[in-house]
């Protein structure tokens, strides 16, 4: 009698495994997405957007997407195997200072704390766009804790 219940047992998870593998839609389910790694391209962190920019700040929003999201991402929220986030600790006014970021796009930047390669310098900023842009990261910084 022990047998027959256990043999029917099996045979119930035998043929619900089955119909759940027959009629599954194909798509992945939660767990099965978590576990992807994130295509390139992907945001790497998420950022929180200010309730307003400066005038300054509105410039430099400008000039980012024209010159620096190419490989920084939208909103500095970093690109997956193109470039950082500057929305991150590592760029907190303490540890890279506005003079940083006008050296980055003046000389470019050896590479030192991310493995993207080196940064190469930016043609055609003038030394007011790079104050306008760095004004607009650090207003995205301040929006998400980082002072």
């Amino acid at each position: 009698m022990k047998y027959i219940a256990i043999a029917g047992a099996t045979a119930v998870a035998v043929v619900a495994g089955a119909t759940f593998m027959i009629t599954r839609d194909g798509s992945r389910t939660q767990a099965e997405t978590a576990t992807q790694p994130p295509a390139a391209g992907a945001a790497m962190v998420e950022v929180s957007l200010p309730d307003s920019l400066s005038a300054q700040a509105e410039l430099g929003k400008r000039g980012f997407e024209a010159v620096c999201a190419a490989c920084h991402g939208q909103n500095a929220a970093g690109k997956l195997g193109f470039g950082p986030p500057l929305v991150h600790k590592i760029y907190e006014p303490s540890h890279h200072g506005d003079m940083a970021f006008f050296l980055a796009a003046e000389r470019g930047v050896q590479a030192h704390h991310w493995r993207f390669g080196n940064m190469p310098p930016q043609q055609g900023l003038t030394r007011a766009d790079v104050a306008n842009i760095v004004s607009y990261v650090r207003a995205l910084q301040r929006a998400n804790g980082i002072d």
